[in-house]
Protein backbone atom coordinates (compact mmCIF):
# COMPACT_ATOMS: atom_id res chain seq x y z
CA UNK A 1 0.00 0.00 0.00
CA UNK A 2 1.37 3.38 -0.98
CA UNK A 3 1.82 6.35 1.30
CA UNK A 4 -0.86 8.40 -0.44
CA UNK A 5 -3.37 5.53 -0.22
CA UNK A 6 -2.67 5.32 3.51
CA UNK A 7 -3.16 9.10 3.70
CA UNK A 8 -6.56 8.77 2.06
CA UNK A 9 -7.53 6.03 4.51
CA UNK A 10 -6.58 8.32 7.39
CA UNK A 11 -8.41 11.27 5.81
CA UNK A 12 -11.56 9.15 5.47
CA UNK A 13 -11.31 8.09 9.11
CA UNK A 14 -10.94 11.71 10.25
CA UNK A 15 -13.83 12.91 8.07
CA UNK A 16 -15.99 10.06 9.33
CA UNK A 17 -15.16 10.83 12.96
CA UNK A 18 -15.76 14.55 12.40
CA UNK A 19 -19.21 13.94 10.96
CA UNK A 20 -20.41 11.16 13.25
CA UNK A 21 -19.11 12.88 16.36
CA UNK A 22 -20.23 16.32 15.18
CA UNK A 23 -16.68 17.51 15.90
CA UNK A 24 -14.69 20.45 14.67
CA UNK A 25 -11.80 19.72 12.34
CA UNK A 26 -9.37 20.44 15.17
CA UNK A 27 -11.15 18.02 17.54
CA UNK A 28 -11.23 15.24 14.94
CA UNK A 29 -7.53 15.70 14.14
CA UNK A 30 -6.66 15.78 17.84
CA UNK A 31 -8.58 12.55 18.45
CA UNK A 32 -6.90 10.82 15.52
CA UNK A 33 -3.43 11.87 16.68
CA UNK A 34 -4.20 10.82 20.25
CA UNK A 35 -5.43 7.34 19.26
CA UNK A 36 -2.86 6.52 16.56
CA UNK A 37 0.92 6.40 16.35
CA UNK A 38 2.65 9.14 14.33
CA UNK A 39 2.64 8.38 10.62
CA UNK A 40 4.32 9.94 7.60
CA UNK A 41 0.93 9.60 5.88
CA UNK A 42 -0.74 12.00 8.30
CA UNK A 43 0.59 15.20 6.70
CA UNK A 44 -1.06 14.56 3.32
CA UNK A 45 -4.20 13.28 5.08
CA UNK A 46 -4.45 16.55 6.99
CA UNK A 47 -4.09 18.52 3.72
CA UNK A 48 -6.92 16.53 2.19
CA UNK A 49 -9.22 16.84 5.20
CA UNK A 50 -8.59 20.59 5.50
CA UNK A 51 -9.39 21.01 1.79
CA UNK A 52 -12.59 18.97 2.01
CA UNK A 53 -13.75 20.98 5.03
CA UNK A 54 -12.84 24.31 3.42
CA UNK A 55 -14.69 23.50 0.17
CA UNK A 56 -17.40 21.22 1.58
CA UNK A 57 -20.35 23.35 0.48
CA UNK A 58 -19.24 23.44 -3.16
CA UNK A 59 -18.14 19.78 -3.09
CA UNK A 60 -21.50 18.70 -1.66
CA UNK A 61 -23.37 20.69 -4.32
CA UNK A 62 -21.39 18.99 -7.09
CA UNK A 63 -21.99 15.53 -5.59
CA UNK A 64 -25.71 16.26 -5.17
CA UNK A 65 -26.00 17.38 -8.82
CA UNK A 66 -24.61 14.04 -10.00
CA UNK A 67 -26.17 11.60 -7.54
CA UNK A 68 -29.48 10.95 -9.21
CA UNK A 69 -32.20 9.82 -6.80
CA UNK A 70 -29.82 10.04 -3.82
CA UNK A 71 -29.75 12.93 -1.40
CA UNK A 72 -26.49 13.35 0.48
CA UNK A 73 -28.21 12.68 3.80
CA UNK A 74 -29.48 9.31 2.52
CA UNK A 75 -25.98 8.07 1.61
CA UNK A 76 -23.94 6.16 4.14
CA UNK A 77 -21.49 8.34 6.06
CA UNK A 78 -18.63 6.34 4.56
CA UNK A 79 -19.78 6.69 0.93
CA UNK A 80 -20.56 10.38 1.39
CA UNK A 81 -17.08 11.10 2.75
CA UNK A 82 -15.33 9.01 0.10
CA UNK A 83 -17.21 11.05 -2.51
CA UNK A 84 -16.26 14.30 -0.77
CA UNK A 85 -12.61 13.34 -0.68
CA UNK A 86 -12.42 12.35 -4.35
CA UNK A 87 -14.54 15.28 -5.55
CA UNK A 88 -12.36 17.71 -3.63
CA UNK A 89 -9.27 16.18 -5.25
CA UNK A 90 -10.75 16.36 -8.75
CA UNK A 91 -11.94 19.96 -8.40
CA UNK A 92 -9.22 21.56 -6.29
CA UNK A 93 -6.04 19.48 -6.59
CA UNK A 94 -4.64 19.82 -10.12
CA UNK A 95 -1.52 17.99 -8.89
CA UNK A 96 -3.58 14.78 -8.63
CA UNK A 97 -4.85 13.21 -11.87
CA UNK A 98 -8.66 12.78 -11.69
CA UNK A 99 -8.40 9.10 -12.67
CA UNK A 100 -6.15 8.52 -9.65
CA UNK A 101 -8.74 10.17 -7.39
CA UNK A 102 -11.49 7.97 -8.82
CA UNK A 103 -9.46 4.76 -8.54
CA UNK A 104 -8.42 5.57 -4.98
CA UNK A 105 -12.05 6.29 -4.04
CA UNK A 106 -13.16 2.93 -5.45
CA UNK A 107 -10.44 1.21 -3.41
CA UNK A 108 -11.59 3.01 -0.26
CA UNK A 109 -15.18 2.00 -1.02
CA UNK A 110 -14.07 -1.64 -1.32
CA UNK A 111 -12.18 -1.42 1.98
CA UNK A 112 -14.64 0.56 4.09
CA UNK A 113 -18.01 0.58 2.33
CA UNK A 114 -20.79 -1.87 1.66
CA UNK A 115 -20.94 -4.39 -1.15
CA UNK A 116 -22.66 -1.76 -3.32
CA UNK A 117 -20.29 1.10 -2.44
CA UNK A 118 -17.65 0.65 -5.17
CA UNK A 119 -20.18 0.78 -8.02
CA UNK A 120 -22.13 3.62 -6.37
CA UNK A 121 -18.99 5.73 -5.81
CA UNK A 122 -17.66 4.97 -9.29
CA UNK A 123 -20.93 5.98 -10.97
CA UNK A 124 -21.14 9.35 -9.25
CA UNK A 125 -17.45 10.18 -9.62
CA UNK A 126 -17.45 9.20 -13.28
CA UNK A 127 -20.37 11.59 -13.89
CA UNK A 128 -18.58 14.36 -11.99
CA UNK A 129 -15.44 13.75 -14.03
CA UNK A 130 -17.28 13.75 -17.37
CA UNK A 131 -19.57 16.69 -16.69
CA UNK A 132 -17.52 18.93 -14.39
CA UNK A 133 -13.81 18.21 -14.61
CA UNK A 134 -13.40 17.51 -18.34
CA UNK A 135 -15.66 20.44 -19.27
CA UNK A 136 -13.64 22.76 -17.03
CA UNK A 137 -10.39 21.59 -18.62
CA UNK A 138 -11.84 22.09 -22.10
CA UNK A 139 -13.00 25.60 -21.20
CA UNK A 140 -9.54 26.44 -19.85
CA UNK A 141 -7.93 25.14 -23.03
CA UNK A 142 -10.17 27.36 -25.15
CA UNK A 143 -9.14 30.41 -23.10
CA UNK A 144 -5.45 29.72 -23.70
Amino acid sequence: MGLRHRSRQIALQILYQKEVGNLSLEEALHNYRYLNPPSPALEFAEELVAGVVEHQEEVDQVIQRHSEHWRLDRMTVTDRNILRLATYEMLFRPDIPPKVSINEAIELAKEFGTEDSPAFVNGILDAIYREEVRQEKAAQALKS
